[in-house]
C-alpha cells in the first residue's frame, strides 16, 4: 500500500512533467516534448497502480482534483500549441505521399 504522501508525490511529479512539457511546446522544442512524454507516460502508469490502494479524505480529494485540473489544463495548452504544427506536417505530406514515401524509404 502506498502512503498518501507518496501518492501525492507521484501526482506532483506528473504535474511537474506536464508543466515542463508545456514549456517545451511553448518554445517549439518538439524533440524535448517527445522525450518528456515518455517520462510522463511512465509516471502515469505508476500512478494508476498506486491509485487503487489509497483512501483520501475530503481535503486530499480536493488537492487531487486541483492537480488533475492543472495537468489537464497543461495538456489542453500543449494540444493548442501542437495542433498547428501537426497541421503543417500533414500539409507537407498531402498530395505527395508517393514521393515522400520514396524519399523516406527508397525504392526497392
Amino acid at each position: 500500500m502506498t502512503s498518501n504522501a507518496d501518492y501525492f508525490a507521484r501526482y506532483e511529479a506528473v504535474a511537474a512533467i506536464s508543466c515542463r512539457m508545456l514549456m517545451a511546446a511553448r518554445r517549439a522544442r518538439w524533440n524535448d516534448l517527445v522525450d518528456l512524454q515518455e517520462q510522463y507516460r511512465q509516471l502515469v502508469e505508476a500512478l494508476k497502480e498506486a491509485d487503487a490502494g489509497v483512501k483520501l479524505d475530503e481535503a486530499e480529494r480536493l488537492r487531487k482534483y486541483a492537480l488533475i485540473r492543472q495537468i489537464l489544463a497543461d495538456d489542453a495548452a500543449i494540444r493548442d500549441l501542437a495542433n498547428p504544427r501537426m497541421a503543417n506536417l500533414s500539409a507537407l505530406f498531402a498530395g505527395r505521399p508517393t514521393r515522400v514515401l520514396k524519399e523516406l524509404y527508397g525504392t526497392r
